[in-house]
């Protein structure tokens, strides 16, 4: 049986280039990059060459790169690292009610700390409106936070103008890029946002590094407490080893990104077009166009998403009902929830994703499991 793997936006195979990187520094860069003997300086330059080339990518300069761990770890780090340090008067966070739950959990964090939280609701395509924006923000707003793709159904949203309302009123933006990042164009000297969230897993590097943008002037206080190591915005020795093999990853998928956007996009659109003329009662979840390259929401109604992925699975097509991050959970993804989707449209929904290594022959062979699979699951509904 062949396997075709559908789940780009859970997570991306590494690359060769990125596992060879990996190995190398396993192996050469393994000194401590705050230690003064040679074997910290290899680190530290090992450090410092990663650092410049994502810097590189996104188009600002190297000291506004802080490395983390994870894509969650920077939301965390963006939201916690500004609310420290902002006055009792303006404690207001604006953000969206279908954002990644590293931003949610971390926004009901913060409002047990006294923070106000105005959480916009997207429109039924799945957009952010700016006028939305403008509406809930208040003389004490301190920061406004809006993902730029969604993670679940793809939507690229109107960053520029929710930027310039935000500008206005004195706020500050944070944008979490994990799923946009590698994938669309992202240049951080044209795109004024004052902090964004990346993560190496999203875009064929190793899981274990990942980093936020810090745009110069903005001031923002460590969460992990230890050392002063990433110029003390983020405690502990780095992981050399998967910076490095992340940079290199990062490199490569810009490089890539307008040839590969353009047959993402229309493997994507092949997909989508195959299972909304193909299956009857089927929707394509979000806005048909405005959405990232690579990903394909779609509901199949009158079936159990979660039997349909199991079944799936059964065939060798691995795909998924939304956020990798909320897997096994018993509730409808809150973003389609949010969209007006009813509970069981939403439960009967799943997020296809391709990637990389996604051909045709995979796309028409999915369609063809899809449209048994759905057919048979119906009949024993």
């Amino acid at each position: 049986m062949r396997s075709i793997y559908l789940d780009h936006a859970a997570t991306t195979p590494p690359r060769p280039e990125a596992v060879e990187t990996l190995n190398l520094h396993l192996l050469r860069s393994f000194g401590n990059p705050s230690s003064l003997h040679h074997w910290g300086r290899d680190a530290r330059a090992a450090l410092d060459d990663a650092r410049d080339r994502v810097a590189a990518c996104l188009g600002c300069h190297f000291s506004e790169i802080v490395f983390t761990a994870t894509g969650s770890e920077a939301d965390n780090l963006a939201l916690l690292g500004v609310a420290a340090l902002t006055p009792r008067e303006r404690r207001h966070l604006v953000t969206t009610a279908f954002e990644h739950h590293a931003i949610l959990r971390t926004s009901e964090h913060l409002e047990e700390q006294g923070w106000r939280v105005t959480y916009v609701a997207p429109t039924a395509e799945g957009l952010i409106d700016p006028s939305r924006v403008a509406d809930a923000m208040t003389d004490g707003t301190a920061l406004v936070s809006v993902m730029l793709a969604n993670n679940e159904i793809g939507t690229l949203q109107p960053l520029e103008e929710i930027l310039r309302i935000a500008h206005a009123k004195g706020a500050l933006v944070h944008t979490d890029a994990v799923q946009a990042t590698g994938a669309v164009p992202i240049n951080l000297g044209r795109l004024p946002v004052d902090l964004l969230s990346f993560t190496a897993h999203k875009f064929y590097g190793p899981r274990g590094a990942g980093g936020l943008f810090v745009r110069k002037g903005v001031q923002l206080a460590s969460e992990v407490l230890g050392g002063s190591q990433e110029r003390g915005r983020r405690a502990g020795t780095e992981n050399v080893a998967a910076i490095a093999a992340m940079a290199v990853a990062l490199e490569l998928a810009c490089a890539e990104q307008p040839s590969e956007m353009a047959r993402q996009a229309r493997l994507r659109d092949r997909l989508v077009a195959g299972v909304l003329n193909g299956i009857p009662r089927t929707r394509l979840n979000g806005h048909p166009t405005q959405r990232l390259p690579n990903n394909a929401n779609l509901a199949f109604e009158g079936v159990d998403g979660e039997a349909l992925l199991l079944n799936l699975d059964l065939e060798g097509i691995a795909c998924s009902g939304g956020s990798a991050c909320a897997s096994g959970a018993l509730e409808p993804s809150h973003v389609l929830l949010a969209l007006g989707l009813s509970r069981e449209l939403a439960s009967s929904s799943v997020r296809f994703s391709v990637g990389r290594g996604t051909t045709e022959d995979d796309i028409d062979e999915a369609l063809a499991v899809l449209a048994t699979t759905v057919e048979r699951l119906r009949a024993c509904h």
